[in-house]
């Protein structure tokens, strides 16, 4: 699936990301896609309620305590999870939800739709990034 223009260039203009579930595990994508995301100049912002610091930036156990807006919302939990964080992301009004690679929920997709923000399933966004600016 190619991207669509806007999802492209909100990708290229978002500053910041919030990486929920993100991993203090390298060997784990919810590590190496955010931080490859950090050397490419995004501000990484990790959720995860199980560590303090991750990719040196401070943690958060949710969406909802991050105290700066969020451009991107990146995924990294099972599908079941993601219909609670769907919830989070539409208070925040970020620009873009990403579910990673072999995270689907239809349900999500939906509740997205209904409140106007753009959506990705089932893709890798650092994958999908290297497209755009090689």
């Amino acid at each position: 699936m190619a991207l669509t223009k806007e999802i492209e260039e909100i990708i290229l203009a978002s500053k910041t990301i919030a990486v929920v579930g993100a991993s203090r595990n390298p060997m784990k994508a919810a590590h190496s896609v955010p931080k490859y995301l950090q050397k490419k100049g995004y501000r990484i912002i990790p959720v995860n309620p199980k560590a303090e610091r991750i990719l040196r930036e401070k943690c958060y156990a949710n969406l909802r305590i991050i105290p700066t807006p969020i451009d991107i919302v990146n995924i990294f939990r099972p599908a079941e999870a993601t219909a609670t964080i769907i919830k989070e992301v539409i208070i925040l009004k970020s620009k873009l939800i990403w579910l990673q690679l072999g995270i689907k929920r239809e349900e999500v997709k939906a509740i997205a739709k209904k409140y106007h923000i753009p959506f990705i399933q089932d893709h890798c966004l650092m994958v999908e990034h290297a497209k755009l600016v090689q």
